[in-house]
This record gives C-alpha cells, sequence and structure tokens, in this order.
C-alpha cells in the first residue's frame, strides 16, 4: 500500500493532507506526527484517502472523539466511524 502525509499550519491549527491507502503503518506515522502537535489543534484532511482498513477507522474514531477534525473526509469512511462509534 502507498501512501503520503502531508503537513501545514496555520493560525487555526496543524492541517495533515492523508493521501493513498491508509492502513496499520501509516496509522502509527500519523500517531507519532499527531503526538509531536499536542499543543495545537489537529486537522486531518481525508480528501485523497483511497482505501481504508479496520486499523484506519478504528484510529480515525479514536481521535475525533479526542477532538481531532476529520475534513473533507470522504462518505464511506465517515459511514464506517459512525457505524465504529455507534452511530449508526
Amino acid at each position: 500500500m502507498s501512501y503520503r502525509i502531508e503537513r501545514s499550519t496555520n493560525a487555526r491549527g496543524v492541517t495533515f493532507l492523508v493521501s493513498g491507502d491508509m492502513d496499520g503503518s501509516q496509522v502509527a506515522d500519523l500517531e507519532a506526527l499527531m503526538a509531536a502537535e499536542s499543543d495545537r489543534r489537529i486537522f486531518l484532511d481525508l480528501a485523497d484517502v483511497t482505501l481504508v482498513n479496520r486499523d484506519a477507522i478504528t484510529f480515525l474514531a479514536g481521535v475525533e472523539a479526542a477532538g481531532a477534525v476529520l475534513v473533507n473526509c470522504p462518505e464511506y469512511v465517515r459511514s464506517w466511524i459512525d457505524a465504529e462509534q455507534g452511530g449508526a
């Protein structure tokens, strides 16, 4: 699986643009990057995510519940997160 994570900042916080397939290894990378930004608001831009697995969904549901903002979340990912959180 291939992926890329790009970081950008602005006055609102830090945004990580996630591209490609999101699996357990990408989750670990993203977790480490997010930990380094604990003092800033975190946005995850998922517009370019093409495929996710259960590890990624569990991670996304957890970080969203902890306050991260998911931006441009594909509908199938949003539905799966909602189901994982018991919202569906």
